[in-house]
C-alpha cells in the first residue's frame, strides 16, 4: 500500500506542478505589455529596429516621418491605393484610430541615419539633379522638389515626407509606380503628375543624387513649406 500510495502521491504532485507551469506560462502570455511599442513590433520585422530600415535599405525607413504622411500611407495600403500584399493583409483589420496611433508612434522616433551608401554623381548629371531639386523645370512645368519637401529635403509636417536617407532603387521604384499608375494618392495626385512629366533619365539622376546626400543631424520635418504650395495635392490633406 505504501508503495502504491507513494506512486499515486508522486503522480498527483507532478500533475499539480505541470498545471502550475501551464498557469505561469498563460499568465506570462497575458503579461505582454499592451503598448504601442509592443504592437509596432509587427512593423519592425520588415522596417527594421525602431522603423529605421534594414541594412539592405530597400524597405523604407518610417521612423521620424511626418505623422500625417505615415497615416495616409497606412490608409492607402489598407484601402487599395497602394498595393503590397503583406502590408494590405496586415492593415485590413485596423481602423483609422489604430492607424493614427501607429503613425504617431513612428513619427515620434528620432533615431540617427546611417551614412549614405550611394556615391555622389558629378558633372552634368549632378547639375541636372540639383536643378530639378532646387529650381525645377519651367519648360516641363515641374516645380522644385524643395518647394514641397522643404529646403533641407527632410519633409514638411504633417503630410509631406523627406527625400533624404532613402536608397536610390526605392526612390526610382516609387516614382515609377506613380508614373505607371501602380501607386495612387488622394486626388489631385500631384506626385503622379510630377512622375509622368519627369523624363526617365531624370528620375534616375534625382534618385541617385538624393541617395548620396548625408542626412542632417536634425532630420525633423519643417513646420511649414518655404513658400506657397506650388501644386494642389490631395496627399497634403488629412
Amino acid at each position: 500500500m505504501t508503495g502504491r500510495f507513494s506512486l499515486v502521491t508522486l503522480a498527483f504532485v507532478l500533475a499539480m506542478a505541470a498545471g502550475a507551469s501551464r498557469s505561469q506560462q498563460a499568465s506570462g502570455a497575458r503579461s505582454v505589455p499592451d503598448t504601442m511599442a509592443q504592437r509596432a513590433l509587427a512593423c519592425t520585422g520588415c522596417h527594421g529596429d525602431q522603423g529605421r530600415s534594414r541594412p539592405e535599405g530597400y524597405v523604407p525607413r518610417i521612423a521620424g516621418k511626418p505623422a500625417g504622411y505615415l497615416l495616409a500611407q497606412l490608409q492607402s495600403f489598407r484601402d487599395g491605393r497602394r498595393s503590397q500584399s503583406t502590408m494590405s493583409a496586415m492593415l485590413q483589420p485596423l481602423d483609422d484610430q489604430m492607424l493614427a496611433a501607429l503613425a504617431d508612434h513612428f513619427a515620434g522616433l528620432k533615431v540617427p541615419y546611417p551614412p549614405p551608401k550611394e556615391v555622389a554623381s558629378t558633372g552634368a548629371s549632378a547639375a541636372r539633379a540639383r536643378q530639378l531639386l532646387t529650381v525645377g523645370d519651367s519648360q516641363l512645368r515641374l516645380p522644385a522638389c524643395v518647394a514641397c519637401h522643404g529646403t533641407s529635403l527632410t519633409g514638411v509636417a504633417p503630410h509631406v515626407p523627406g527625400l533624404l536617407g532613402l536608397p536610390a532603387d526605392y526612390l526610382i521604384a516609387q516614382l515609377g509606380a506613380w508614373r505607371t499608375g501602380y501607386r495612387h494618392a488622394r486626388n489631385p495626385d500631384c506626385m503622379a503628375d510630377v512622375a509622368r512629366k519627369l523624363p526617365l533619365e531624370d528620375i534616375a539622376r534625382v534618385a541617385r543624387w538624393l541617395a548620396a546626400q548625408p542626412v542632417p543631424a536634425d532630420a525633423s520635418p519643417a513646420a511649414r513649406p518655404p513658400g506657397e504650395w506650388p501644386m494642389d495635392c490631395g496627399g497634403k490633406r488629412p
